[in-house]
């Protein structure tokens, strides 16, 4: 596919780095093509190449987004609001998307690739399900809203992405909420044998990018978007102990165990955070691969040495 200019949202954040570096990267290749990238948001990536745009917005404010999709060919939307308050949440996620994607239909965008995520889901266990193989019960704001904004891309003609755990360099919830809970407990909770859908940024950037151009499914439609094969919870977390990331433990309690000191000692992954590492929730994701044409990996626990750096220097601060 051939691009004058591509426009991504989220290129600062922990997953539209690496797209922004995977598209790099594709475009330093011989025969790569050199499309303008056209960065998003309230500040302008480290790192953007010769030729490339930045134009200040804000999802939060509809009116600065006039003009952001003139004359481009893609639009990847990445950027999203998790927070805890409703409202602040819907203006980004919905009211924002929907502008964005507007202006996506008014310059005539062909192809849309939107990030989403498996937590629209809620509380399992969720067993290979494939997508809405359950009804949608999204507990907190972010995944409620997040939910809501799916509607709006796919009336744009979007292929909607909802990827579960992300894991990798940048990473600021998965490993260190595991942290938390380890140095609040002491323990492990039921040997760690809740499997869970998981992804390494790196992967899943190959696939968004992939994605944006033009391989794989028509737009308007909805896919998982995790590795193929889930991750067993105490793998990663035993994974993780023995590259010195993680607290070695020495106890194996129950889930209501695990719950009651975590309280006790304060630790600030909530409940039903920790319920969606404690319990089955993993997701069929095969198709999405399969459909781009975009070999899936080895998967995110053979891709740890590479974000062990990042996640040492990260929780030594937290």
């Amino acid at each position: 596919m051939t691009l004058r200019r591509l426009v991504i949202t989220g290129a600062t954040g922990f997953i539209g780095s690496a797209v922004l570096a995977e598209l790099n990267r594709i475009r330093e290749e011989p025969g790569g093509g050199a499309p303008v990238l056209r960065a998003v948001g309230r500040r302008a990536p480290q790192a953007p190449g010769r030729g490339d745009e930045w134009i200040r917005a804000d999802l939060a404010d509809p009116v600065s987004l006039r003009g952001s999709c003139e004359g481009a060919d893609v639009l990847v939307h990445l950027a999203s609001l998790v927070g805890s308050d409703e409202r602040e949440c819907a203006v980004v996620n919905v009211e924002g998307t929907a502008a964005l994607m507007a202006q996506a239909r008014e310059a005539g965008v062909g192809r849309i690739v939107h990030l989403s995520t498996s937590a629209v889901y809620g509380l399992g266990p969720h067993r290979g399900i494939p997508v809405d193989g359950v009804p949608p019960a999204p507990l907190s704001p972010a995944s409620r809203t997040r939910l809501a904004g799916e509607g709006p891309a796919l009336a744009a003609g979007a292929v909607v992405l909802r990827s579960g755990l992300v894991i990798g360099p940048g990473d600021r919830w998965v490993v260190p909420a595991l942290a938390q809970v380890l140095r609040s407990t002491g323990a492990l909770w039921e040997g760690g044998r809740a499997l869970v859908s998981a992804v390494e940024v790196g992967d899943l950037a190959r696939l968004i990018v992939r994605l944006a151009l033009g391989h794989g499914p028509a737009g308007g439609t909805l896919w998982h978007a995790s590795h193929p094969e889930p991750v067993r919870a105490g793998d990663l977390v035993r994974a993780l102990v023995e590259r010195g990331v993680l607290p070695a433990v020495d106890q194996d309690v129950s889930v209501a165990e695990c719950l009651e000191r975590m309280a006790a000692a304060g630790c600030r992954v909530s409940p039903s955070q920790f319920r969606l590492i404690s319990q089955d929730h993993w997701y069929d994701s095969t198709g999405i691969w399969e459909a781009a044409g975009c070999p899936p990996g080895p998967g995110p626990l053979a891709r740890l040495d590479e974000a062990v750096p990042w996640y040492r220097e990260h929780l030594a601060r937290v």
